[in-house]
């Protein structure tokens, strides 16, 4: 189904000959005190900050700024630049936008194909108008006036770790800090899979208490087409843009929507990125190697798993509501049978793919928290309800966890047992972790802009304490 931009439902309501587009809004819970509910300081730190009332009674309600509510997503609005609103994003709109928005600006809609080339056909990658060689000079002149291409980040710097892995730090150019990529290449030669994880938001509200990004809290969203231009930039550091030699190329070949931020947070803005990036006339990425990770957002995961053809992986990271609600707080707002039986009612996806038939669930394995012989047998009652795959992880350690990972021969005795219990299971292995690159490691919570508190650490569950 096309989805409109605002210039779009312009052009319907104004040209009876217009194509009837639609887009399904998002649906967003009102919070109690917007419906005119009393809701006391302690209650909102609890919903917000994903702490229970015992705890939040202690530290009151001072420091819960994140909240688990979708965010509006700035890339649905008519695709307009965060820089200069004046002016329209085209990285940030899906091909049938695209031509709404030429129609609309007096163009024909078959440019469209044109501009989608430039953007996102390897050896182009344009960050300019000025370099698209076969359209008018007329043409170029008017979208510079009207249009940017460049995707409103602007690259930091790059760090590269000793097995080749690259973090890419780009500045957002409507400011508020330093958001992170990382180009995971293949370890198998020419020909392999190189990967590229991006960030759908500057910090994230979830709280997860191993993951330092959690630390910055929420700071800001990015725009489809910020998110896009990690995936085009990447490209072009990897040999994919105009004037390189194409013999040297190392082929982006998958997308895992797995840095900086919950996705699902901001769903619009990622609906419009995986259309962009899997559609056939631009960047052309299998539906399959397209991935977007939740820790468990169950309405956003709906609809992502209804509109998009995109993958979807699910941060589990246990196996029992206790242990689930300490470590990833929105276990408490949606818990894991709302989670699984969400699950369990939407796979096999019909009709999208011989990879997605399974559930792809992720399990970072923290020593003594979640790596027992009896998450075993419950991970193994979960592939027995519904077909899955289990990637075990290695957590990545930083600066002031409490957490330490299982140790190798725990992790590979995990995984067997799981095999032999009929399970399929891998082991993710790590990539880039001395450069604080790996899963789990990226952000600055010191970064000044936008500073703000980190959120609570939550605390263990009773029984743990005693």
């Amino acid at each position: 189904m096309m989805r409109a931009t605002a210039a779009a439902a312009v052009l319907a309501r104004s040209s009876p000959g217009a194509l009837d587009f639609r887009r399904t809004a998002a649906i967003r819970r009102v919070p109690a005190s917007s419906r005119g509910l009393a809701v006391s300081p302690t209650a909102r730190l609890a919903d917000r900050a994903g702490v229970d009332g015992e705890e939040a009674a202690r530290r009151g309600a001072s420091v819960a700024d994140a909240t688990l509510e979708p965010h509006v997503s700035a890339s649905t609005s008519g695709a307009r630049s965060v820089v200069d609103p004046s002016l329209a994003a085209l990285k940030g709109m899906r091909f049938e936008e695209l031509e709404s928005w030429l129609v609309g600006v007096g163009e024909r809609p078959r440019r469209a194909a044109q501009l989608f080339s430039w953007m996102y056909r390897r050896g182009k990658l344009v960050e300019d108008f000025d370099a698209m060689e076969d359209v008018s000079r007329s043409f170029r002149d008017t979208l510079g006036s009207i249009a940017t291409v460049g995707g409103d980040l602007e690259l930091d710097s790059i760090a590269t770790a000793r097995d080749g892995t690259r973090k890419v730090l780009y500045r957002l150019r409507n400011g508020g800090g330093v958001v992170e990529s990382v180009i995971i290449p293949s370890n198998k030669g020419q020909g392999g899979r190189t990967t590229v994880c991006v960030s759908s938001q500057l910090g994230c509200a979830m709280n997860c208490q191993f993951c330092f990004t959690a630390k910055m809290g929420l700071r800001k969203n990015l725009t489809a087409a910020q998110i896009v231009e990690q995936v085009v930039h990447a490209r072009r550091l990897t040999g994919g843009g105009g004037g390189a030699d194409a013999r040297a190329r190392e082929e982006i070949t998958n997308v895992v929507f797995m840095g900086m931020g919950e996705p699902l947070h901001n769903v619009d803005a990622v609906l419009a990125a995986v259309d962009v990036l899997t559609d056939p006339r631009g960047l052309a990425f299998s539906r399959n190697k397209v991935t977007v990770s939740t820790s468990g957002l169950v309405p956003e995961m709906e609809r992502y798993l209804r509109e998009s053809s995109g993958s979807l992986a699910v941060s589990l990271n246990a196996t029992t509501d206790e242990i689930r609600s300490w470590i990833m707080p929105i276990n408490r707002k949606y818990n894991l049978e709302r989670l699984l039986g969400s699950l369990r009612e939407n796979f096999p996806r019909q009709g999208a793919g011989r990879h997605q038939r399974h559930v792809f669930f992720e399990y970072i394995l923290l020593a003594g928290i979640n790596d027992s012989d009896e998450d075993v047998e419950r991970l193994l009652e979960i592939s027995r309800s519904m077909p899955c795959k289990f990637n075990l992880i290695y957590f990545n350690t930083h600066e002031g966890s409490e957490f330490q990972c299982s140790d190798e021969a725990t992790i590979k005795a995990f995984r067997r047992k799981l095999v032999d219990g009929g399970a399929m299971a891998t082991i993710r292995a790590s990539r880039g972790d001395e450069e604080m690159a790996a899963c789990g490691q990226l952000g600055s919570p010191d970064a000044p802009e936008d500073w703000k508190p980190a959120p609570p650490k939550l605390p263990k569950p009773r029984r743990m304490r005693e």
